[in-house]
């Protein structure tokens, strides 16, 4: 009761009303705690012909002789969610006798129309009976749009109660003080009240000038290459917390990551070139070794010279560096598509934004219809409300409406699966339901305080022929570079008005939780937290 009792506190008493009888029969019992929920016990479910053939479609067990009772109680969660789902079932019930209501009108129309009945009945009368009907049909379809506003209005409290159990995404000092909205299609004749009460706001604080990075932040593996950019006589120079890298092959083929500067005259060795395994200095033919060790000196007498190395391995078609103090860990995490998947692009590129930044951004979908007009986002509809939704403790999760998932893997990792039914469309359904999948890998390396090196992997499991269609691999960059410089132009405007001291996260809203979540995590790291939040 943790999230529940924590916006309790500064409320006294938060009511999250679910409203669920018919206005003329009203009788409500509130429970009181720190959630209030309203449930309704004494409706009269009126009088339905169960002999109709309509009856066994639409049989089910009338929920309130089960209803949860906690009168005089302070609800914990548990109770809460309980009395809700009570709520739910309950307008499930209430719904279904609405609608056989409305087949059994229909089937009475029916009757009167019959041909047979003009025998026996006047015009007049019949006239009488259609309008009886027609009455209370009106009456009935009315009803049924009472149950489907219900409906909606118990669905809105239940995320909001998600929001209060599950998020507790900030607890900042500042509050709000705000009224109650009114009930959607509240059934009570009794206007409703406005509640003040005292929520914390969440609120994060990314405001600039940009901090140096944390050392706890190198204490993980990062993937800074894929393995088909680092041939055996080729070298990839990198920048990595503002500090010079270069990668090659040693003489055994495994890869090295040794400092980009050579210890005599601290020229960039990826000037230079690579011999035999070697990494030779353009200047004065200095060669190291993947471990950093000089062993080559022309022209002068060799002497014990090193140049700082990281511990580098490979994975996967991915080069990995260690560039904490910490002893690396034994085990690299797997970034693999998933199983059916074939990888179809590796696009890498230089972005001048830091890498905290893009990491926000690629962790939030909710602005695809206003950013990506253009591209794969072109004629998504606008929902009225975007959610993301993921285990209280989890970095992944889905978005509703959009059928993709999505996860936040630490260090500097975004994997999203999106469901497609034709190139650039959405079904608009989970990702589990739709046939053909695109999924992504973007890694954002923190280069330094304003630029990031991105490694971007496309997979499929549709279409391997376009694997081996010429060319393709320049069309997929391509599109590539388009969707992010929709987002780049939206993000450097982000970063100067950081630099200048604004907030870039001064208002998160539901939507954003999943990027709130890799900023809380990213602050645990930084305060040396032993155990990071939402991670196992």
């Amino acid at each position: 009761m943790n999230a529940v009792a924590a916006a309790a506190a500064s409320a006294s008493a938060l009511s999250l009303p679910i409203f669920l009888s018919r206005p003329s029969k009203f009788n409500p019992r509130k429970v009181k705690g720190s959630i209030g929920v309203f449930a309704v016990f004494g409706e009269d479910g009126g009088s339905i012909d169960k002999k109709s053939s309509w009856g066994p479609l639409f049989d089910v067990e009338d929920p309130r002789p089960r209803a949860p009772l906690y009168k005089g109680k302070f609800l914990d969660v548990n109770q809460a969610l309980e009395v809700a789902r009570f709520d739910i079932q309950y307008l499930d019930w209430r719904a279904r006798q609405d609608v056989l209501t409305i087949m059994l009108l229909h089937e009475k129309v029916v009757e009167v129309l019959n041909p047979l009945a003009r025998e026996y009945k006047s015009i007049g009368t019949l006239r009488k009976e259609l309008a009886g009907l027609q009455d209370e049909l009106s009456q009935a379809h009315k009803q049924v749009h009472i149950s489907e506003a219900r409906v909606s209005a118990a669905l809105d409290k239940l995320a909001y109660m998600e929001e209060l159990v599950n998020d507790r995404l900030l607890q900042d000092r500042a509050t709000t003080v705000t009224d109650q909205p009114p009930a959607t299609a509240s059934t009570s004749t009794q206007p409703s009240e406005p509640v003040k009460k005292n929520l914390p706001r969440k609120r994060l604080d990314v405001s600039g000038p940009v901090k140096s990075y944390h050392p706890k932040l190198k204490n993980f593996w990062y993937p800074v290459a894929f393995s088909g950019d680092l041939k055996e006589d080729t070298m990839v120079p990198i920048e990595c917390f503002e500090e010079p890298w270069v990668l090659f092959r040693g003489k055994d083929g495994k890869p090295g990551c040794v400092r980009n500067t050579c210890a005599h005259r601290a020229c960039p060795l990826d000037l230079g070139s690579v011999h035999e395994g070697r990494i030779q200095c353009p200047y004065h033919g200095w060669e190291y070794t993947t471990d950093g060790k000089c062993v080559k000196m022309p022209s002068t007498r060799l002497v014990d010279v090193r140049i700082k190395s990281l511990p580098c391995f490979e994975q996967e078609g991915m080069i990995w560096i260690w560039p904490g103090t910490d002893p690396p860990t034994a085990t690299l995490p797997s970034l693999l598509p998933p199983q059916g998947f074939v990888i179809h692009a590796e696009v890498v590129m230089e972005l001048p934004v830091e890498h905290g930044l893009l990491m926000d951004n690629l962790l939030d979908l909710a602005h695809a219809p206003f950013t990506h007009t253009s591209t794969f986002a072109k004629g998504w509809s606008v929902p009225s409300l975007v959610k993301f939704l993921t285990p209280a403790s989890g970095l992944q999760g889905y978005w509703d409406p959009y059928p993709i998932d999505m996860e936040f893997r630490p260090p500097c990792m975004v994997l999203s699966t999106i469901g497609i039914s034709k190139p650039g469309k959405l079904e608009g359904q989970s990702t589990k339901q739709c046939e053909t999948h695109l999924h992504q890998l973007h890694v954002c390396l923190p280069a330094s305080k304003q630029k990031t090196r991105l490694l971007y992997r496309m997979s499929l499991d549709f279409a391997p022929i376009l694997k081996h269609v010429p060319f393709m691999q320049h069309l997929w960059r391509h599109f590539a570079e388009k969707v992010l410089n929709e987002d780049l132009r939206l993000v450097i405007g982000q970063q100067e008005r950081m630099l200048n001291g604004e907030n870039i996260w001064n208002w998160p809203v539901p939507y954003d939780k999943l990027g709130v979540r890799y900023r809380q995590w990213r602050d645990a790291v930084e305060r040396g937290e032993k155990r990071l939040p939402f991670t196992e």
